[in-house]
């Protein structure tokens, strides 16, 4: 057996690391079979040769996000062993800093994954964003809060936020309510977000006076918006000539973000998606960024994503079939 001591500048940085209920520190003891305690002011290791330098690794990256202000969450641990087995620890150095912005609660809200902080810096420098991959990676919710973001800094005068009206597996005219009932469930995840950020009575003052609209992707053709932050999300869901409307809509002093999984397309067989096809034409054009998410930027219920792999995998073994 080997023994390694890091060293931890304060008590409040090791408590971090130890976790509630020392739950952190028992993730990289389970992962690695190493013991870990607290002794003299730092973390005392001891394992086998083989596993104790990658424990030692982890332990340092989680160390150093949790210096720059970034909470040790289950997530984050799940996320540091990750990128270790991947031989990847240093591009942990692009987390923590400044946070994106504030919620309404007072939280400061941080890029919690390296493939989100790049998203957040391709929405910064570029004016269009395509944002795709899987479900829980945050391309809603971060593409919302950097719109915000803009906002506060009077970058922009209006948000606009639109989804089509697809339905999956269900139908609009059997829903109960007039045209704006019939659509808000597909604009809820983009009403939530703008409460958490803006808080109710923010969002509602803002949506009475027209400087948030949310609506269905329908309600933008015909219309030039200038000085607007807009972010078309489910774009899977457009079809060729949707995306194209929606894109030429772009004015003087905007920016926009489209947002989309590629895997989960709820249009009829006989239609393309706009987004794989804009993919593919917009690839290359300056100014214009295509971000990529992975199953690792997956921010919610760790089984969220070993869901996304198994589906991977399966999808991955029929086409072999097929093949």
């Amino acid at each position: 057996m080997s023994e390694a001591f890091i060293p931890v500048d304060n008590g409040e940085q090791l408590s971090a690391l130890f976790g509630q209920l020392d739950g952190n520190i028992e993730r990289i003891q389970n992962e690695y079979g190493v013991t870990a305690v607290s002794r003299d002011g730092g973390v005392k290791l001891i394992g086998d040769e083989d596993k104790l330098p990658l424990a030692e690794n982890a332990v340092k990256a989680l160390l150093r996000i949790s210096g720059r202000g970034q909470p040790l969450s289950e997530h984050t641990v799940r996320y540091v062993t990750s990128m270790a087995a991947d031989g990847a620890l240093e591009q942990l150095e692009e987390l923590g800093g400044d946070g994106i912005c504030m919620t309404a609660s007072g939280k400061i809200l941080r890029a919690r994954t390296v493939g989100q902080k790049r998203y957040v810096y391709a929405i910064r420098d570029n004016t269009i964003v395509l944002g795709i991959g899987p479900a829980g990676t945050g391309k809603t919710y971060l593409a919302v809060a950097m719109a915000v973001k803009a906002f506060r800094e009077h970058k922009i005068r209006k948000i606009i936020l639109t989804r089509p009206a697809v339905e999956a597996g269900e139908k609009l005219g059997f829903l109960p309510g007039d045209m704006q009932d019939k659509v808000d469930p597909y604009l809820r995840p983009l009403y939530d977000a703008l409460f958490d950020l803006f808080g109710a009575e923010s969002f509602a003052r803002y949506m009475e006076k027209g400087i948030i609209e949310v609506a269905p992707l329908a309600y933008m053709r015909g219309r030039t918006l200038d000085e607007a932050f807009i972010i078309l999300d489910e774009a899977q869901n457009t079809t060729s000539e949707q995306i194209k409307m929606f894109l030429t809509r772009l004015g003087n002093e905007s920016r926009m973000v489209i947002t989309g999984d590629i895997t989960q397309i709820d249009l009829p067989d006989t239609k393309r998606s706009g987004l794989v096809e804009a993919v593919k034409i917009l690839r290359g054009i300056d100014d214009i960024e295509i971000h990529r998410f992975t199953e690792k930027d997956v921010v919610r219920h760790r089984l969220v994503q070993d869901i996304i792999k198994a589906y991977e995998k399966y999808n991955e073994g029929r086409m072999r079939n097929h093949g």
